[in-house]
């Protein structure tokens, strides 16, 4: 729901410093607390007072994503602890501010409800006040802010929030100095939905900021697949006999990089949008990232200082051996992160066919998209093998 991904810092007192999200937050609630007197009331009477993103879902529909990674990255915990050391703490320090004379004043469960429900307002309508880095103003360069980082400035914006947003767009909301212009990119007839666009956005960031998905986003989709699946396909490959003892010290040293990730991201290669929001082309999946091949090999070095194993050794040593190697252990681990989703892609097709709808079918169109990416996946790395043991004169160039 939240930007959560940073360290709270802390100011003079001690207390957890202010961020952008935190500030409007407050000065939203602020604005509902004070009732008909608020200048804001016709604007946040429009807005809505429920959400379907998963924040606010129940276990069961949660349950519905399955293995997804998404299912991670809700953060309802982070987002209350977040509510009740920067939020709640604050109002109920200044609570003559916070509530009108004669007004009741709320109860921390009632104030953690709307710090929530003002927290996927934002989510869903603020907007970035700046256009790059440096804060400088850029209308011909212009572009939507994908990463709201600690310090870019939030604001409510009346009517600009109104568009709707998808991957295949007709309008572009442009940042002036003191104004916000929506722009129309091609014509658009009477009738035809205004769309504005949040950036290459997949199914599942798309719920997980916004509430909603399309069949236009789902271009965009990405899968994690988790090292530890890589990992144990490569120990029982490679080292199958190697003790416990010694494999702990494999995974200490690979783990002891800089630069060592816990899981890595698959997606496809797309076209962005032309100047009219429209994308031409198909999304493929075109390869493996860099970072899971360099990780694969630190492995290898990692098996052959400790074990110094014999087959460790040849695949180092013969490319096209440690290349072979790379692709079947990655295969293997791609075919066990699918299942671990309790349905298959083809069950999931016939539910979307069926009468599934709301949430279920958002998070069935999640998992589905994920599985259907895997799918790619194990395609591209087959043909890779089948074009390596290719007769020469059939085999292409990689």
């Amino acid at each position: 729901m939240f930007d959560l991904d940073r360290d709270d810092d802390e100011d003079e007192d001690g207390r957890s410093a202010q961020d952008s999200w935190t500030l409007l937050i407050l000065v939203l609630m602020y604005e509902h607390l004070q009732g008909e007197s608020s200048r804001w009331k016709p604007y946040l009477d429009v807005l809505p007072s429920s959400f379907d993103t998963p924040m606010f879902w129940a276990p069961d529909e949660l349950a519905e994503l399955q293995a997804s990674a998404l299912v991670g990255k809700v953060g309802k915990e982070e987002a209350d602890r977040m509510i009740r050391t920067k939020v709640v703490s604050v109002i109920r320090e200044h609570e003559n501010v916070f509530f009108p004379p004669g007004t009741r004043r709320l109860d921390d469960e009632e104030l953690f409800a709307l710090a929530h429900r003002m927290g996927s307002t934002i989510m869903a309508y603020a907007f970035d006040l700046e256009n790059d880095e440096d804060g400088e103003d850029n209308d011909e360069d212009d572009e939507w802010v994908e990463d709201r980082e600690d310090k870019t400035m939030l604001g409510m914006v009346p009517m600009a929030d109104m568009l709707n947003a998808d991957a295949v767009f007709n309008a572009h909301i442009n940042h002036g100095k003191d104004t916000l212009t929506a722009t129309a990119l091609r014509t658009i007839r009477a009738g035809e939905e205004i769309l504005n666009f949040y950036g290459p956005l997949s199914s599942a960031e798309l719920l997980r900021r916004y509430g909603y998905v399309t069949q236009n986003h789902s271009r965009y989709d990405v899968v994690e697949l988790p090292w530890a699946l890589v990992e144990q396909e490569v120990r029982a490959r490679v080292a199958g006999n190697m003790a416990d003892a010694d494999w702990a010290k494999v995974r200490r040293l690979v783990e002891s990089d800089d630069e060592f990730e816990e899981a890595f991201v698959l997606e496809r290669s797309s076209e962005d949008p032309d100047a009219t929001g429209q994308v031409n082309g198909e999304a493929v999946f075109e390869g493996l990232p860099d970072e899971l091949g360099r990780q694969f090999r630190g492995l290898l070095k990692a098996i052959k200082k400790v074990g110094n194993v014999e087959m460790a050794v040849q695949a180092l040593e013969d490319k096209e051996m440690r290349k072979g190697l790379y692709l079947q252990c990655v295969l293997s681990a791609l075919r066990a992160r699918e299942q671990q989703y309790a349905t298959t892609l083809e069950e999931d097709d016939k539910l979307l066919d069926g009468a599934c709808e709301g949430r279920r079918r958002m998070a069935i169109w999640v998992r589905r998209g994920e599985k259907q990416l895997l799918r790619e996946a194990q395609s591209w790395i087959r043909r890779q093998s089948d074009e390596d043991w290719a007769p020469p004169a059939k085999k292409r160039r990689l």
